[in-house]
């Protein structure tokens, strides 16, 4: 796919933890030519943890994309009416943002840039990590299975001994989720193993 001149929102929400693992895969949106508008959340913004400072990420999502963060929803806003996004990407989608995403809430810029790329009958992409996943979330992640224009990248249990309801999409293919999302279709196999015995 040519990617020139194909913009995509990368918004990024608080699995802290897979913060790091996301980082190359923006860059890897640059190196093909697409252009990257990064949104994140409050949590993302605000919050230092063990995993990084809130400043080093929002460093590292200046630095890869050349633009600044949309961190608002008044900055959000204009998403819709503007059609800026080719595709939005949310990765990683917590628990939390699926939940509010599958029962239409509009809390932050992540669901606010959600709310516009599906009113624009565009594609929104979701990177689920979640402990949850298979537990009270996957109601609303099943409803936003039959949601038109909403593709997943796919995911499986990442740890089932120890957190059997915990889901984590496969990082490194969020690019290949979005081209396939592009064209209106699924990436497959969406369900996949990504612990091994």
């Amino acid at each position: 796919m040519n990617w020139q001149g194909v913009t995509v929102g990368f918004a990024l929400t608080g699995s802290h933890c897979t913060l790091e693992e996301i980082m190359p895969q923006i860059q890897r949106f640059i190196d093909v030519g697409a252009g990257v508008v990064p949104i994140a959340s409050h949590s993302v913004m605000t919050t230092d943890t063990r995993f990084g400072t809130s400043e080093n990420w929002q460093k590292q999502l200046k630095d890869i994309t050349g633009n600044d963060i949309i961190s608002t929803i008044v900055d959000a806003e204009p998403l819709g009416p503007s059609k800026l996004l080719d595709v939005l990407l949310i990765a990683p989608c917590t628990g939390n943002t699926t939940s509010k995403l599958a029962n239409a809430m509009t809390e932050g810029p992540v669901l606010m840039a959600a709310k516009a790329q599906m009113r624009n009958h565009r594609p929104l992409v979701l990177a689920i990590s979640t402990n949850d996943g298979l537990g009270l979330n996957s109601a609303n992640i099943s409803k936003l299975l039959i949601t038109k224009n909403v593709y997943f990248v796919p995911f499986g249990q990442d740890n089932p001994t120890a957190k059997p309801n915990s889901l984590v999409a496969r990082m490194d293919l969020v690019v290949e989720t979005c081209e396939a999302a592009l064209q209106g279709k699924q990436l497959q196999p969406m369900i996949i193993e990504r612990f091994k015995y």
